[in-house]
């Protein structure tokens, strides 16, 4: 191969990576912040754009990406109607840092509890933050490891794609 063939084939597996999957979000129980149960299948078939980010308290980047997404929540909730689920996979001991935090930076968004990371098993990632995008039913169309600013930007992008639909 050329390195212009080799420069098509790079470029076609990266726009298949964005391709929706139709890969469905598992159903699975997390608790509140107040400790009462919450299935994910709540916010997987509200018939929203939802973006799902697993998050730590210990994570700095976490909650870099935390702080812009409150940023720009009211506007992204009017212009795409989505809904930003934030799952700390803090331990029982961490627990308790994260009512605090989360009321410090005035997250507006759900902020749910897989303290034993028994959906991060599910989910097959193993670091944070760890950030799903679904559709209006609940496939995953995208996933992302780690933050960078700028990274909203992009799924701005994919939000718009899904509104078009």
């Amino acid at each position: 191969m050329n390195l212009k063939q080799l420069s098509f084939l790079f470029i076609a597996i990266f726009m298949l990576s964005f391709t929706k999957s139709d890969k469905k979000f598992p159903s699975a129980q997390l608790k509140d912040l107040n400790g009462k149960i919450v299935k994910t299948d709540d916010f997987v078939n509200n018939g929203k754009i939802t973006i799902v980010s697993f998050w730590a308290t210990w994570c700095t980047p976490c909650q870099r990406e935390l702080d812009i997404y409150n940023e720009v929540y009211d506007e992204w909730v009017e212009k795409y109607d989505l809904e930003v689920v934030a799952i700390t996979i803090d331990n029982a001991r961490q627990l308790t840092k994260v009512k605090p935090l989360v009321a410090q930076k005035q997250w507006p968004f759900t902020i749910l509890s897989d303290s034993k990371q028994e959906l991060q098993k599910i989910m097959s990632f193993t670091f944070v933050p760890q950030t799903f995008i679904l559709d209006q039913q609940g496939n995953i169309v995208f996933d992302h490891s780690g933050f960078k600013p700028g990274d909203e930007y992009e799924m701005e992008e994919i939000f718009d794609s899904l509104i078009k639909q």
